[in-house]
């Protein structure tokens, strides 16, 4: 995703281009040569390609440097072309990860590469610059995913749940890719040559020409070198289960103090939050900003200070190798990380409402979020939404955008008693929010295929009943801890399965730190902790508190 406006035949990708495609003075140049060194590149050779790993940041001294999309079928789209003074890189240099674009010299050029731990060290010495680069880094993935070309290429039919499994990951994982139907002539020939031996639909088509066959989360994660960078540590200070806005707040802030860090998650970062399309309560932002914008400055922000982040991949169980640690994480895929301390921000998991069958239609028309993949599917028609808490005050105003009609069920009589006052009041003021009190579902009906075809409600006051062709059914009805995977090394759990902390923990000790679990060095934050506030403020501010605590217990 390497681009510039120099010499460019094509219209700019980002309306901010001054700040996406900035020129380096030639003092800041000087400043950056420390960080690198300089290297020469034939006429045609390649600075990087399309899914192999990037070798960090080139700034260019002298030459041209041609970038261009290509997917995994072989077509080329000419990006832009960089000169004398501007850079290549986007925000996956940060970590080595895959490159997203081809560049390739045009003539002879001269470029400083900086590799990512150098971009990093320089990020951050270097405060002015350090700016200007990390702001271009964001701007051009930003610019990248918003010009629907490049990364991998699914085949498959639009509303298939498996499509949409995949879709929604890279979504939330803000990469670039772009979605084939089967019947398009692009796949024809893919499909002839892929489909008839070999595995169901989908089939995802990487930029290196590399097909899979329906891949799991992990596989394709691996493959496309999201999972982070291999660990360069036998022993990290800290390792953070969950990559949500608490865990990457505690990320960003024991980084950024020095401290060895590696987090991991299950399916991506950003949680529960990531999927919020509005989030209008959080300190400075007083217009709202979207769950997913929130973490991707956050994610971007705690790689830079040099925390290794791996997703998705999933901790299965914690051991403790001593009486005060330090503790081995086993992983899902038979690997392990060590660590000094441990923070558990694993969150929690949606919770299913005791519908009949619900299991069978998630993914096919029940859905736990309201992404703009849900809200473009939806356009037009009915839906119904299932809860009576800001998340569901959130999705419901989204929703009312796109669909013809939100009808919005609550158990209780009266929605403010969960939801906050500005929620409610705009939600009183959308003209297509029907309110639903003392209504559940209670049935749902399937098509030919398996998806939702409709569904029936139950007022419980009169005990009416209603069935409705609604095709779309949203559920926000809170979340139950993710914690099954603590519960072998004995750690004290609340009846409801929170992590005790603090004074709560049963035979605590006088001055236990407020976060700190029942075992010596793990701590608990945001949703996973009993007792905390469930807000997006509230998990950013125990991630930042948390870091204290760590110092002390490596002190100790």
């Amino acid at each position: 995703m390497d681009e510039s406006t120099t010499g460019a035949a094509h219209p700019p990708l980002h309306p901010r281009q001054a700040d996406t495609f900035p020129t380096l003075t030639a003092a800041e140049i000087d400043r950056v040569r420390p960080h690198g060194e300089v290297r020469s590149f034939r006429s045609g050779e390649a600075l990087f390609e399309a899914g192999r790993p990037a070798a960090g940041m080139f700034v260019i001294l002298s030459g041209q440097v041609a970038v261009t999309l290509r997917d995994g079928l072989g077509r080329r789209r000419p990006l832009v072309e960089q000169g004398p003074g501007q850079f290549l890189a986007e925000a996956g240099q940060l970590s080595g990860r895959p490159a997203l674009a081809d560049a390739h010299a045009e003539g002879p050029v001269e470029a400083i590469l900086v590799p990512p731990a150098g971009l990093r060290a320089l990020l951050v010495a270097d405060a002015a610059l350090g700016e200007r680069i990390t702001r271009a880094l964001i701007l051009r993935r930003v610019a990248l995913i918003q010009s629907g070309h490049g990364g991998p290429l699914i085949v498959g039919a639009a509303d298939d749940a498996e499509v949409i499994r995949l879709v929604t990951f890279l979504t939330r994982s803000s990469h670039p890719h772009g979605t084939v139907e089967p019947g398009d002539p692009v796949a024809a020939d893919l499909m002839a040559e892929h489909r008839p031996c070999q595995g169901p639909l989908p089939l995802v088509i990487l930029p290196t020409g590399a097909v899979l066959h329906n891949p799991s989360l992990a596989e394709l994660g691996q493959r496309l070198g999201l999972s982070g960078r291999a660990p360069a540590r036998d022993l990290f200070d800290v390792a953070i289960v969950g990559a949500g806005p608490a865990g990457l707040s505690a990320a960003v802030y024991a980084a950024s103090e020095g401290l060895s860090v590696t987090v991991l998650d299950a399916v991506g970062y950003g949680g529960q939050a990531g999927a919020s399309m509005r989030i209008e309560n959080y300190l400075g932002f007083p217009t709202g900003i979207t769950g997913k914008a929130l973490s991707g400055r956050a994610f971007v922000q705690a790689e830079k200070f040099g925390a290794d982040i791996v997703f998705p991949t999933r901790v299965v169980e914690l051991v403790r190798l001593g009486p005060a640690g330090p503790y081995r994480l086993d992983l899902s895929d038979g690997g392990s990380v060590t660590a000094r301390t441990v923070v558990i921000a694993s969150g929690a998991r949606y919770r299913r409402p005791a519908i009949p069958e619900i299991d069978r239609f998630e993914g096919r028309g029940v859905w736990y979020w309201a992404s703009p993949l849900e809200a473009k599917m939806c356009a037009g028609a009915e839906v119904a939404l299932v809860g009576g808490g800001n998340s569901a005050g959130q999705a419901a105003v989204f929703l009312a955008a796109h669909a013809s009609k939100v009808n919005l069920l609550i158990r209780g009589d009266d929605l403010g008693r969960s939801m906050s006052r500005y929620l409610v009041d705009r939600i009183g003021a959308t003209a297509n929010i029907a309110l639903c009190a003392a209504t559940e579902v209670t049935a749902l009906d399937a098509t030919a295929a398996g998806h939702l075809a409709g569904l029936t409600w139950r007022c419980r006051q009169d005990g009416r009943t209603e069935a409705r062709p609604i095709r779309d059914l949203f559920i926000f009805v809170g979340a139950d801890p993710e914690t099954s995977w603590v519960r072998p090394c004995a750690l004290k759990l609340d009846t409801h399965g929170f992590v005790l902390t603090g004074a709560s923990v049963p035979g605590a000790a006088p001055g236990k730190p407020p976060l700190e679990a029942s075992l010596p060095g793990v701590f608990a934050i945001g949703d996973v902790r009993a007792g905390s506030v469930k807000r997006v403020g509230g998990a950013i501010g125990e991630g930042a508190a948390v870091v204290a605590a760590i110092h002390a217990a490596l002190a100790a």
